[in-house]
């Protein structure tokens, strides 16, 4: 199994090196690394029904998922709030009319129904299927370097990032409350402290932990990684118009690692522009620090 921590990185940093200025290039990156969380992710779905004692492996999974998501979630919440009362973040913003946030949660919800179809090819049990774990391993791989690519050109500079205070304070406040989350997690589940804490690293980017973990840990801890950081973000979505009149650092921070993409139009539109820099800050340093931290916890 390629859980090793260079194997990881490796690619990252790779694709980190390779500067693209095309921008119709970096445009099929994205679209490329879009595809491929969706391919891993059917992967992932298969191997997930070649477990055996499958209904056992299933309560567990709903479990272990619903025990990690309440203990980070409501730790974030608890740090992010005492970050505000501590250092207020004011604004004149008013709030926009924001689009359907049933139709955000949809589409995230489409990946669900990835991983469900490709339980359900798992169920006939055709034999070329035990393929699909192999597969997955060189596909993270390819993913990767993909995501290493999309970070390079993100248009942040070293600068960018040291100058933006609240964005930094906010991702830090994340990282380490969601790791002390997950350490609680473990004892509660009588898992080992290095696993809860691998699984609490994705901070929200379930299109990754999922994939890291189910290589490193097998499909029951991979797809409780996957469905914990799914739910942040659903949660994220239907939360952050209304935290934002009451505690900003609490609407991004939640965000977690989505705040630099999926989740940047609803932090706009409720908080208005000047949340866009820490937004983008923030998701960035969970983004780079979350395959490190996964990798390391999983060695």
């Amino acid at each position: 199994m390629y859980s090793g921590l260079l194997i990881i990185l490796l690619p990252l940093i790779i694709g980190y090196l390779i500067p693209l200025k095309s921008k119709s290039l970096i445009m099929a990156i994205n679209r490329l690394l879009s595809w491929m969380v969706y391919v891993i992710l059917f992967f992932m779905g298969i191997s997930l029904a070649f477990l055996d004692n499958l209904s056992t492996n299933l309560v567990l999974i709903f479990k272990y998922a619903s025990v990690l998501f309440l203990c980070i979630f409501l730790l974030n919440l608890l740090a992010l709030a005492f970050l505000e009362r501590r250092l207020p973040w004011k604004t004149t913003h008013h709030q926009e009319t924001l689009p359907s946030r049933l139709h955000m949660a949809l589409e995230s919800l489409k990946l669900c129904g990835v991983v469900i179809l490709g339980f359900l090819l798992g169920l006939t049990q055709w034999h070329f299927l035990t393929y699909a774990s192999l597969g997955s391993e060189y596909a993270l791989i390819f993913l990767l370097a993909l995501v290493g690519i999309q970070l390079r050109n993100s248009g942040m500079t070293l600068r960018q990032i040291v100058l933006n205070r609240r964005g930094m304070i906010v991702a830090i406040v994340v990282a380490v409350s969601a790791l002390a989350g997950g350490a609680i997690a473990s004892l509660l589940l009588s898992l080992p402290l290095k696993t809860g804490l691998a699984m609490a690293s994705g901070y929200g980017w379930y299109s990754l932990s999922g994939i890291v973990l189910t290589d490193s840990f097998g499909p029951v801890i991979g797809s409780a990684a996957f469905f914990n950081d799914l739910a942040r973000e659903l949660c994220a979505i239907m939360l952050i118009p209304t935290l934002v009149r009451s505690s900003r650092s609490s609407a991004l921070g939640l965000c977690g690692a989505t705040s630099m993409d999926f989740t940047l139009p609803v932090l706009q539109r409720s908080g208005g522009l000047d949340m866009v820099p820490p937004a983008i800050v923030h998701g960035f340093l969970l983004s780079l620090i979350a395959p490190v931290l996964m990798a390391f916890f999983s060695s």
